[in-house]
């Protein structure tokens, strides 16, 4: 695969996700992209009743990599955005005793798919961290798409449509992890899920967050 890899990039050069142009081998953003992303530093927000943590703001090149991951096909830009994470976490965040929870995405969107975006940037996290992947959660009800709804429409839709798998053990110490923030609809859903299993300690990681939350 690598060899192949190399191949094809002698043919069709790796391509920046924000404006086209030529990247670096293995770089999913040209030079001049990378450096307009706009990093969060190690400090931690509070989200609709959840302690999070983004690298990147929701905006230009790092929209362009979600978009990317979520809607486009491109399961492998979990790799470079998981390192990207990897590099900016606060000290002992990303640390055991924790596990990594992905927020969960419903059955019929993930057949459309065919991946869950956010198995897989904690797939990736968890090879660069050696956190364990717990995948204790789960969507059910209708696949209501949340793009284009205000605040506290997310809030309401998504109030009861997640819950704990059957006989699943919950971690005492749980990061949740997401592609993005937006109002943190979904975090505190899961949150709400996992604490009412048991006693445990949540928190959230997401590559980016929306800027101003």
């Amino acid at each position: 695969m690598a060899l192949l890899t190399r191949a094809l990039e002698l043919v069709v050069p790796p391509f920046c996700w924000e404006c086209g142009g030529s990247a670096a081998s293995g770089e999913p953003l040209c030079r001049e992209c990378r450096t307009a992303l706009r990093w969060l530093g190690e400090k931690q927000a509070e989200l609709a009743g959840v302690r999070l943590w983004a690298a990147v703001a929701y905006e230009g090149p790092a929209r362009a990599l979600v978009g990317g991951l979520k809607y486009r096909g491109a399961p492998g830009l979990a790799r470079p955005m998981a390192a990207q994470m990897v590099a900016g976490a606060p000290a002992g965040l990303l640390e055991c005793p924790a596990a990594l929870v992905p927020v969960p995405l419903h059955p019929a969107r993930r057949r459309r798919r065919g991946y869950n975006q956010a198995e897989r940037l904690a797939a990736a996290l968890s090879r660069r961290t050696g956190l364990p992947v717990a995948e204790v959660l789960r969507r059910h009800g209708p696949a209501a798409r949340q793009v284009g709804q205000g605040r506290q429409e997310r809030l309401v839709g998504i109030e009861g449509s997640v819950a704990v798998r059957p006989r699943a053990a919950v971690p005492s110490r749980v990061l949740l992890v997401d592609d993005v923030a937006t109002t943190g609809a979904t975090l505190s859903a899961c949150a709400a899920a996992l604490r009412e299993a048991g006693p445990c300690s949540v928190r959230a990681v997401t590559y980016a967050r929306t800027p101003g939350r």
